[in-house]
């Protein structure tokens, strides 16, 4: 997300509209539109993996993956954001055209640019869905990623997986290792 936004109030009906012909993807953060900067190919190669991962996982099961394009619109604050990927087991989700409101996933793909905010305001409002399980964060820089995910009692929970180890997605059931996520990216230095 781009720090500074339109001048002027835009409503959630206006944003999607004209999004649906914008050549730049922009994310709407309670009135006001941030255009959205382009990806480098190592996040782009990062998060097509765990879209073709995740895609074979759930083929069949009723759970959908999405990748890039499909906002996730959390409702309750008036947000439309477009993370990396996104899943939904929910078949309510299926009414719309363009967003889901219900996902149990939801993938970042770390970017110099982007991190502080994935993390922080960005995290803080993707946790006010409900049905939101597990928010993972993907370094591009070096073989790193972090699972937040909710525990019974709606706190969120820290898991850190580096070189060799398996991830394990309890929100779609899903094992897999490391290295998979980062297949065909080769970093500088000792680490590949």
């Amino acid at each position: 997300m781009v720090a500074t936004p339109n001048s002027s109030y835009i409503s959630p009906e206006d944003y999607l509209k004209a999004e649906e012909t914008s050549l730049i993807k922009h994310e709407y953060r309670q009135g006001f539109v941030y255009a959205m900067a382009g990806a480098s190919n190592t996040h782009v190669i990062i998060t097509g993996n765990m879209f073709a991962m995740l895609r074979n996982h759930l083929r069949g099961s009723g759970c959908q993956t999405y990748i890039s394009d499909t906002k996730a619109h959390i409702e309750s604050i008036n947000i439309y954001y477009y993370p990396d990927v996104i899943v939904s087991c929910d078949r309510r989700d299926r009414e719309f055209d363009n967003f889901l409101r219900y996902p149990c996933l939801i993938i970042e793909v770390l970017s110099p640019t982007t991190e502080a905010f994935d993390r922080g305001d960005k995290f803080a409002d993707y946790r006010k869905m409900e049905s939101l399980q597990e928010y993972v964060l993907v370094s591009q820089t070096r073989m790193n990623v972090e699972i937040f995910r909710r525990n019974p009692e709606g706190q969120w929970v820290l898991y850190t997986y580096s070189p060799g180890d398996n991830i394990h997605l309890i929100s779609v059931g899903f094992d897999f290792a490391i290295a998979d996520v980062y297949e065909d990216i080769t970093f500088e230095g000792s680490q590949s």
